[in-house]
């Protein structure tokens, strides 16, 4: 399964889905539970609630990760963190990688109004809230 006839699978239960994915192509760093070295990936789409991955490496399902997705902000990359769980992983053969499920444990709410904007296709996100020491 390519990456296209992938996308068009999830084209076809989009209309089932409580939280709409968005498709997204963006570089991701993750460490596991197990291991704290960074290894890399591809964030394929998102929603509110998880994203679609691609990596090389093979984890197990219920795997955590802390995970910290990099995209273009202005003139400058800019970081969302998130902490997830493995939900469903598929081997691709022609692709040599390893599609998975991620659901979402834990985001911070600076980076739930981060992940709001690239869902709604801005290239920047929402505005922090600015808090006025008392």
């Amino acid at each position: 399964m390519d990456l296209k006839d992938l996308i068009h699978s999830l084209k076809e239960v989009e209309d089932r889905r409580k939280h709409p994915r968005v498709l997204l192509d963006l570089p991701l760093e993750y460490r596991t539970e197990f291991d704290r070295h960074p290894r890399g990936g591809i964030v394929i789409d998102a929603s509110e609630i998880g994203f679609l991955i691609h990596s090389t490496e093979n984890m197990l399902l219920r795997t955590q990760l802390k995970i910290a997705v990099l995209y273009p902000c202005e003139y400058c990359l800019a970081k969302l963190d998130v902490y997830a769980e493995i939900v469903w992983k598929k081997f691709d053969n022609r692709g040599k990688r390893y599609l998975y499920g991620l659901r979402f444990n834990a985001i911070h709410a600076e980076d739930q109004s981060k992940l709001k904007g690239l869902l709604r296709g801005n290239s920047e996100p929402l505005p922090p809230t600015q808090i006025r020491p008392s």
